[in-house]
């Protein structure tokens, strides 16, 4: 933006009438106007490709969910699948050496399903229930620590000693779930690529243990 200066307005004046002046003014408040026209229709153009964006989007989804309705697989089945591999070893450098992973693990009391848990690792030592989101929120945390603490109650009644500690998992998260996951103790799994990785733990991590 090429707009006058104090100084160069000072220099100018020199020997200028006052029409000249009026028309540098003239054409310095042009140039302002014609600068923020077009920063309104660069935003303008901005929100249209956005929305045109979100659009493409929401026709691709409606697509995809209508592929895996016909196939018989909802598109939370599909996330659990994209993290149903060797989850147990993503927990190595962790410390656990967990030596066993199943898929959907439901606790029954009284013939009633109490909680479960998308998947299950466990040892010797500790268990582990995974919660896994297409979209993780806050609030499916929150719903996982109450699913781990009756976990918990269902061991205790039954004489299961281990420690549980606890980890989520989704295709996508957000900074602030990521660390509000962290901040509660939790692990977090998060889908990189075609594969999957455990989630970086910030300094001064502990996992909670129930």
């Amino acid at each position: 933006m090429d707009y006058i200066t104090a100084e160069q307005a000072a220099e100018a004046a020199k020997g200028l009438t006052y029409e000249k002046m009026w028309a540098l003014l003239m054409e310095d408040r042009r140039k302002m106007e014609e600068d923020h026209r077009k920063m309104e229709e660069d935003h303008r153009k901005r929100d249209e490709q956005r929305e045109k964006d979100w659009k493409k989007t929401e026709k691709e989804m409606a697509a995809l969910r209508k592929q895996l309705g016909d196939l018989g697989i909802s598109v939370g089945g599909l996330s659990e699948a994209i993290f149903s591999g060797e989850l147990w070893k993503k927990f190595d450098k962790a410390g656990y050496a967990f030596t066993n992973q199943c898929h959907t693990r439901k606790f029954i009391e009284n013939k009633r399903v109490i909680a479960e848990a998308d998947y299950w690792l466990d040892n010797g030592d500790y268990v582990m229930p995974i919660e896994v989101k297409t979209k993780l929120n806050k609030d499916d945390i929150l719903n996982h620590i109450e699913r781990i603490e009756k976990i918990r109650g269902y061991m205790d009644a039954r004489g299961d000693t281990r420690k549980i500690v606890g980890a989520v998992a989704g295709g996508i998260i957000s900074e602030n779930v990521y660390k509000f996951a962290h901040d509660n103790g939790l692990y977090v799994i998060m889908q990189t690529g075609e594969s999957i990785a455990l989630a970086d733990r910030p300094d001064g991590f502990k996992a909670r243990e129930w």
